[in-house]
Parts: structure tokens; C-alpha cells; sequence
């Protein structure tokens, strides 16, 4: 029975995503939380609509927490099929701890999606497909310093640099240089262009692994989607947010290491602008 994981997915894009997957997927379905008492509820308010996903929890900032699902996984399903990446948080832009707020965002956006995929990895079927919830912030041109974006663009990169280029970022965050530094002053932006940059690192890491070269990972701009993320504005509401990642994950045939926009587009993620968000 082929299997399908959504992380953050007890609201908002992650909800919509795991409702689609029910609706259209013949398989078992993981709507996982970090909350179980709100994951709990996303799964029953689903059930009430006669679909039936499985709850777990798993919170992706805590890699014991991503083990245990791994450890569930692999005893009741034998592996995963669909990974859908899309837990998140946001930036929160009143707060006075800079530095702690940022490195959050950094541990959760970034590093919380690759410990997910090396975690989980080893339990990826033949043909896997794993989709990264990026933003339209997550096109490299948002990083202001043409000196780092070639670092993140460089073809020879590899996650050891990647990882160190946001430990980086931190650093200068700490030491109150990142935007002399051309890092710009958005925790969520640096995490986002991290997302995307991972993803193409990490489908050239599968391309060059004869066990794994066929499992895809690609990333995804949702666009302006009405979710607590974004106080609830936006030009989508969550169930349109979701396009994005399905098409990616359900209909589109051949993408490996791109970046799919709101529109469906596959958009050059070198490109020195994004395009429009629609």
C-alpha cells in the first residue's frame, strides 16, 4: 500500500494538502503535527468528511521525534512514497531576542526539512518523490550579496556547505553584521533560499547514488496563501496554497531538483528576478 507523510499539516497548506491526498491517493495517508491534541483534531474533523488519515506526531525541530516516526513507519508501512516537506514557521518581526528568533527559523525552515529527509531517507521506496514547501522568498535572487548568492548557486555545493553557510548566517546574525554582510534582514528569506538550495543539492545527491537516482525532490512556491503564517491575508486561500505541492508530488512527471511557483510554472531559481506571484 503505497504511503504518503505531510508534516505541519494539522491547518492551513499542510491540511489542504493531506484532504487532497485522501480524496485522491489510494493509499495510507500521515497527517503529522507537532501538536497531538491539534493534529488529533485535524484528523477527526477529515474523518467527519468520510476520509481517513492517520495522525501522528512528529515535530521536525526534534530528531528523536522524526526517528519515532521513521521507527513507526518502517514497522507498519515498510516505507514512504510521498514526503511532503511542509512544516514551517514564520518570522516574528515584533519580538526584541533577534538572534534567538532567527536561529529558530533557521532550525525549523532549514535544518528541521533536511534532518527530515536524512531521517527518513533510508525508508524513501524506489521512485520517491519528496516536495519542499519554499516561498516566493526562497528564489535566490532575495539574497541582496552576489558573492553569497554564487556560494548558494555554486554546482559544486554540497549539504556540509550548505549547513555551514547557514550556520553562517547565524553567526553574523549574532555578531549584528548579516545585513552588511548581504545576508539582507530576513530570518525567513535566508531559510526559504536554504529550502530551495537544499533541494537541488540534494537531487544531485541522488542523481550520483545508483540506490537512489530514482527518487525526485523538488521545491514549491505556494503564493500568497491565507494561513496563520501570513495573519490570515493572502491572495489564495489555503486550499488553493496546495496546488503547488500536489501538482508536484501527483502530476507532474519528471521534475527533479526545480522549483515549481503558484502558477504551476517551473521557474529558474538562478534567475537574477523571480517572476510574478499570481
Amino acid at each position: 500500500m503505497p504511503t504518503e507523510g505531510v508534516t505541519g499539516a494539522n491547518k492551513g497548506i499542510g491540511y489542504e494538502i493531506v484532504k487532497a491526498l485522501c480524496q485522491r491517493y489510494n493509499g495510507h495517508v500521515y497527517l503529522t503535527a507537532r501538536n497531538a491534541i491539534k493534529g488529533n483534531a485535524a484528523a477527526c474533523k477529515l474523518r467527519k468528511l468520510g476520509l481517513y488519515p492517520i495522525f501522528h506526531q512528529l515535530d521536525i525541530g526534534d530528531e528523536e521525534s522524526i526517528k519515532k516516526f521513521r521507527d513507526y513507519i518502517t514497522k507498519h508501512e515498510g516505507g514512504i512514497d510521498l514526503l511532503f516537506n511542509n512544516a514551517g514557521v514564520s518570522f516574528n518581526e515584533c519580538t526584541q531576542a533577534y538572534a534567538k528568533e532567527a536561529e529558530n527559523v533557521i532550525n525549523v525552515n532549514y535544518f528541521g526539512t533536511l534532518h527530515a529527509v536524512e531521517i527518513l531517507g533510508p525508508i524513501l521506496r524506489y521512485g520517491a518523490r519528496i516536495i519542499n514547501t519554499s516561498s516566493f522568498f526562497g528564489h535566490l535572487s532575495n539574497i541582496p550579496s552576489s558573492s553569497l548568492r554564487n556560494r548558494l548557486a555554486a554546482r559544486s555545493l554540497t549539504v556540509d556547505g550548505l549547513c555551514h553557510l547557514m550556520n553562517e548566517y547565524l553567526s553574523d546574525v549574532r555578531n549584528g553584521v548579516h545585513v552588511t554582510k548581504g545576508w539582507g534582514d530576513s530570518p525567513y528569506t535566508v531559510s526559504k533560499v536554504g529550502v530551495a538550495a537544499l533541494t537541488i543539492v540534494l537531487q544531485r545527491m541522488f542523481d550520483n547514488d545508483p540506490e537512489k537516482r530514482q527518487i525526485s525532490v523538488n521545491s514549491v512556491h505556494p503564493g500568497y496563501t491565507q494561513t496563520d503564517l501570513t495573519g490570515n491575508m493572502g491572495t489564495y486561500t489555503a486550499e488553493e496554497g496546495a496546488r503547488s505541492a500536489l501538482f508536484a508530488g501527483l502530476d507532474a512527471e519528471g521534475l527533479r531538483g526545480q522549483f515549481v511557483w503558484d502558477n504551476l510554472a517551473i521557474i529558474d531559481w538562478y534567475a537574477a528576478t523571480p517572476p510574478k506571484s499570481f
